[in-house]
């Protein structure tokens, strides 16, 4: 109790400003047993609230209020630091970002494009196939039976040629991301291995071919491997693990797709989260799914699978803000916040047009208009102003991306 008593001690403030001047960057409350904070609950060492919407139009409302914890003291990463990236298909996005940014990230030589976790890395979607390559590439494990196939079902043996590429990018790493995508698998019964993605029609045998979810544990299990394997074979390396928010196409259990995409994320996020817990200062969670699933969840494509470009934009230089070295005017992250905010439905249309131009008169007179935002409150109106003028402070010091 020491400890909270001296936390209260410290500092009277109970509640920031509303989040968006951010002078705290926190909604809390300090307790302490005896004092008179609350008279009701003891609220404990840590109270972090969910956000009101109109602490999210800021790019420190989204520091306080979604990566809060999740950061690295400093950021790691210059143009020298070794990336690689694959799981799901949003791994795909982070890795072609930090390319296009001049980021060193494998998959931009020729020689990496031999490794099939440059070549197919997109399609590892699970944690069994995302630690198969590590053991593969590191402890030269080999799997019985065909596995491993590309997008047109052609199979991809184990290849010694391959798993020195896979190693070689592998041992000259310094972040790896890994992007986990689902817990619906396919396996061989009597082996217990699994496959990237479902079998090939042709080789299917309902005899040894089998579907499941994967348990909580077993995923955990998953990600404490590889997670060990980074430590034993590249000591130093930091590894940032995130859940794709990228939804099911399709579920092979006899229910709705909706409902098992739910389960499927589920069981990964809580995985995450309990390694992340048992195994503090192991890995890093990049919180991608929270962002486009409770931030931006209006903002799907008609397909309701993909997200907005421009909110994928933004979670991209959220990213190289917050990870990367010296960025604070090299990205123009207000302004993706901004479009990602219109792609969301909760900014008008309009502004979008004005904001990919970098039209300053345009803006200068749509912040003159009455109403900026669509169907807010006056928080939110108040707090979408506040992000233009931050916008137009964007457009003077960042060039344009």
């Amino acid at each position: 109790m020491k400890g909270i008593e001296r936390m209260a001690k410290d500092s009277d403030t109970i509640v920031s400003d509303g989040g968006r001047n951010h002078a705290h960057h926190l909604d809390f409350q300090k307790t302490s047993k005896d004092g008179n904070e609350h008279h009701s609950w003891f609220r404990g060492e840590h109270t972090n609230k969910t956000p009101k919407l109109d602490q999210l139009f800021s790019v420190q409302g989204m520091r306080d209020y979604v990566l809060h914890g999740f950061l690295p003291e400093e950021p790691p990463i210059d143009e020298a630091t070794q990336i690689t990236a694959f799981g799901s298909c949003f791994a795909s996005n982070i890795s072609g970002y930090l390319a296009r940014r001049n980021f060193a990230v494998a998959g931009r030589e020729g020689d990496d494009n031999n490794a099939y976790v440059i070549r197919c890395g997109e399609g590892m979607v699970n944690t069994f196939v995302i630690r198969q390559q590590f053991e593969w590439a590191w402890e030269n494990r080999t799997f019985e039976g065909e596995l491993w196939h590309g997008y047109k079902a052609e199979a991809y043996g184990y290849d010694e040629e391959v798993r020195k590429a896979t190693k070689a990018i592998f041992d000259r790493t310094d972040v790896f991301i890994l992007t986990l995508g689902l817990s619906e698998v396919w396996y061989d019964e009597p082996t217990g291995n699994v496959f990237w993605r479902t079998i090939p029609k042709d080789v299917y045998d309902p005899e040894r071919h089998r579907f499941r979810v994967a348990s909580v544990s077993e995923n955990k299990d998953n990600i404490a491997a590889i997670c060990a394997l980074i430590r034993k074979h590249r000591p130093e390396a930091k590894i940032v693990l995130t859940l794709s928010p990228i939804p099911l196409i399709a579920t092979f259990r006899d229910q709705s797709c909706l409902a098992s995409n739910e389960v499927s994320k589920a069981t990964l996020r809580v995985a995450l989260d309990e390694f992340l817990r048992e195994n503090p200062g192991a890995a890093y969670y990049w919180p991608s799914y929270e962002i486009v699933r409770q931030v931006f969840d209006g903002g799907l494509k008609e397909d309701m699978r993909h997200p907005d470009p421009t909110i994928i934009n933004f979670i991209m230089s959220l990213f190289e803000l917050t990870w990367c070295k010296d960025r604070a005017d090299k990205v123009d992250v207000n302004t993706r916040l901004g479009l990602a905010h219109v792609a969301s439905g909760r900014m008008l249309p309009f502004l979008g047009r004005i904001l990919r131009r970098r039209d300053t008169e345009a803006l200068k007179e749509f912040m003159d208009r009455k109403n900026v935002a669509n169907k807010l409150d006056d928080d939110c109106e108040a707090a979408v102003r506040d992000l233009l003028a931050e916008i137009e402070a964007e457009w003077e010091r960042v060039p344009k991306i």
